[in-house]
C-alpha cells in the first residue's frame, strides 16, 4: 500500500501595530497578520499576507505635549503601554508596524528622538517613520481610496485633514499617481474662550499677506474665520485641479501636486472628515477641541467647487492613518531570500538603486561609481551609516553571470568605510538567494542580507525585520523625513 502524503500549506500569523502621533490625536490599532505558502509543494515558496485582522483600537487620546515645540516622550510612550496592556499585548509580541509622526507634530523639536525611543522599547520590530507623503499614502490605504481606485479604476483623490496638514494622494486603478501635502488643517487656529490663543506660522504668513487685522490674543471673529476656511477649501480645489496660485504658497507644504492625471471622485479622512461625518459619535475617549476644525468641514461641505468632483465616502475618518501603518505598511521577502539571522533586525536604511538596464557589462562597469556615490550620500562623514543598494533591471543570469556579478559586488564592498556592517542587497528579480551565497563563497567573513521580491525606490528607507518561521523577512518601506 502506498501512502500518499497531502502537502500542507506554511502558515504563520504575526502581530503588528500601528501607532499614529498627530498635530491633535495620537492613536493605536493592533492587528494580526495571516501568512501562508501560496505555491503548492513541489514549486518554489511564495509566502504572502492572506489576512489582516484588527484585533483592538484604542481611544483617540489629545497628543501629548510638554510646550509648543516639544512632545511629552514619556507620556506617549506610557499611552503606548497602556493600549498594549488592554489589548492583552506585550511589546515582544509586535513583530512589524509603523510609528507615524504626522502633521505638525513632525516639526517638534524632539520628534526623530521619540519616533525612535518608541521603536526601541514599544517593540522588537516596530518602524520609525515620518514624512508628509508617506502618510498621504497611508492614510489613502487607511480610508479605503486606495481600494475603491482598484475596483472602479477611477482616480481618486484622498485628502487626509488633520489639525495640522493636508496630506493628499491619488490613486488611478491602484497606482500611485502623485502627492500633494497643504498647511491645512482644524488647529491652526485655536481659541480660549472669546479669544484667539494661537495661530500657526503659516496663517501668519497667509494673514500679512491678506492685511488682515487677527492676531493671537485678538477676539474671534466667525466671519473674519469663514474667510479663511472658505480659502482653505478653494485652496483644496485648486491644488486637486493642479492650479495653485502664487498667492496660495504659504499653505503649500514641500512640492507641488506631482500627478498628470484628471480626477474623478475625492474623499476625505482626518480628524476633519470626522467632524464632515460623524463615524466616532458614539465612541469614548474622543477630545473636544477649540478650533477651526468645525468652521474647515462646513467649508469643505458647502464649496461649489469642491461639489463639483464625486464624493465618495471613507471607511474611516479619524483613524485611517493608523488603520494604513498598522495594516498596509508590512511587505513579504521570501522564498528565494539569503539572511544572516544574527544580523536581523535592521532598520532605517536608505536605498541606493543601480540599474543595470538589462545589460550585465555596463552595469557591471558602474557599480563601484554607484557604491562611491551611496557612500557620498549617505555616510559623507565615513561614520559607517550602512544603505542597501537596489540593483534593478538584471539580464537573464547563468551561473557564470551569477559569479560575475558577485565577484564585482565583493570588490566594490571595499569602498565602504565599515566593512563590518552587513552587505544589504534588494533585488527586483527572484536570484537574492543564488546570488547571496555566491557572495558567501567568495567573501565567508562578510555578512549577508540579500532580499528579492520588494519594489523599493530611490532615496526610500527600509527595515528589514526578524526571520519568521516561514523562512520570510516582514519589509516596511518607508520615507523618514523630519519637516524641521
Amino acid at each position: 500500500m502506498i501512502l500518499i502524503k497531502h502537502y500542507e500549506p506554511q502558515k504563520e500569523e504575526i502581530i503588528s501595530a500601528g501607532i499614529d502621533i498627530g498635530t491633535s490625536t495620537t492613536k493605536i490599532v493592533i492587528s494580526k497578520f495571516s501568512l501562508m505558502n501560496m505555491a503548492g509543494g513541489a514549486h518554489m515558496p511564495r509566502i504572502e499576507i492572506i489576512d489582516k485582522e484588527v484585533l483592538y483600537r484604542s481611544p483617540i487620546y489629545r497628543t501629548p505635549l510638554l510646550s509648543a515645540t516639544q512632545v511629552n516622550i514619556k507620556a506617549v510612550e506610557a499611552l503606548v503601554l497602556k493600549e498594549y496592556e488592554q489589548a492583552g499585548i506585550k511589546p515582544a509580541d509586535i513583530k512589524t508596524g509603523a510609528v507615524i509622526i504626522t502633521g505638525e507634530t513632525a516639526t517638534k523639536q524632539n520628534a526623530q528622538e521619540m519616533v525612535y525611543h518608541l521603536s526601541d522599547h514599544a517593540g522588537e520590530f516596530l518602524v520609525a517613520t515620518a514624512g508628509p507623503d508617506l502618510e498621504a499614502i497611508i492614510a489613502a490605504k487607511g480610508s479605503g481610496a486606495y481600494e475603491y481606485s482598484k475596483k472602479t479604476g477611477k482616480t481618486i483623490a484622498n485628502i487626509d485633514i488633520g489639525g495640522g496638514t493636508a496630506n493628499v494622494a491619488v490613486y488611478k486603478s491602484g497606482k500611485l499617481c502623485g502627492t500633494c501635502t497643504l498647511h491645512i488643517g482644524g488647529r491652526l487656529v485655536e481659541f480660549a474662550g472669546a479669544r484667539i490663543q494661537s495661530i500657526s506660522p503659516p496663517i501668519k504668513k497667509l494673514f500679512t499677506q491678506w492685511g488682515a487685522s487677527i492676531r493671537e490674543g485678538g477676539s474671534r471673529s466667525l466671519a473674519d474665520l469663514t474667510s479663511l476656511t472658505d480659502y482653505m477649501a478653494a485652496v483644496i480645489s485648486r491644488m486637486l485641479n493642479r492650479n495653485l496660485l502664487e498667492s496660495d504658497q504659504p499653505l503649500l507644504l514641500g512640492h507641488k501636486p506631482n500627478w498628470q492625471e484628471e480626477i474623478d471622485a475625492i474623499m476625505f479622512s482626518g480628524g476633519i472628515s470626522e467632524c464632515i461625518y460623524k463615524y466616532e459619535a458614539s465612541t469614548q475617549g474622543i477630545a473636544e477641541y477649540d478650533d477651526i476644525g468645525e468652521l474647515l468641514a462646513a467649508s469643505l461641505r458647502e464649496s461649489k467647487e469642491l461639489n463639483s468632483w464625486q464624493w465618495v465616502k471613507p471607511e474611516e475618518t479619524v483613524r485611517a492613518t493608523v488603520l494604513g501603518a498598522g495594516t498596509q505598511t508590512t511587505e513579504i521577502s521570501g522564498a528565494t531570500i539569503h539572511v544572516e539571522s544574527s544580523d536581523l533586525p535592521l532598520r532605517n536604511l536608505p536605498v541606493y538603486q543601480v540599474p543595470f538596464y538589462k545589460d550585465l557589462q555596463s552595469g557591471l562597469d558602474g557599480l563601484p561609481a554607484a557604491v562611491s556615490r551611496a557612500v557620498e550620500i549617505f555616510d559623507p562623514q565615513q561614520e559607517g551609516q550602512n544603505f542597501a543598494l537596489y540593483i534593478t533591471g538584471l539580464p537573464y543570469m547563468g551561473f557564470r553571470a551569477i559569479q560575475e556579478l558577485a565577484a564585482k559586488i565583493t570588490e566594490t564592498a571595499k569602498l565602504k568605510p565599515n566593512r563590518q556592517q552587513p552587505l544589504v542587497l534588494v533585488l527586483d528579480s527572484d536570484h537574492a538567494k543564488v546570488l547571496g551565497q555566491t557572495l558567501k563563497v567568495q567573501s565567508p567573513g562578510q555578512s549577508i542580507i540579500c532580499i528579492d521580491q520588494i519594489n523599493v525606490e530611490h532615496g526610500d528607507y527600509i527595515d528589514i525585520g526578524h526571520l519568521l518561521q516561514t523562512s520570510v523577512v516582514p519589509v516596511v518601506i518607508k520615507t523618514l523625513t523630519f519637516n524641521h
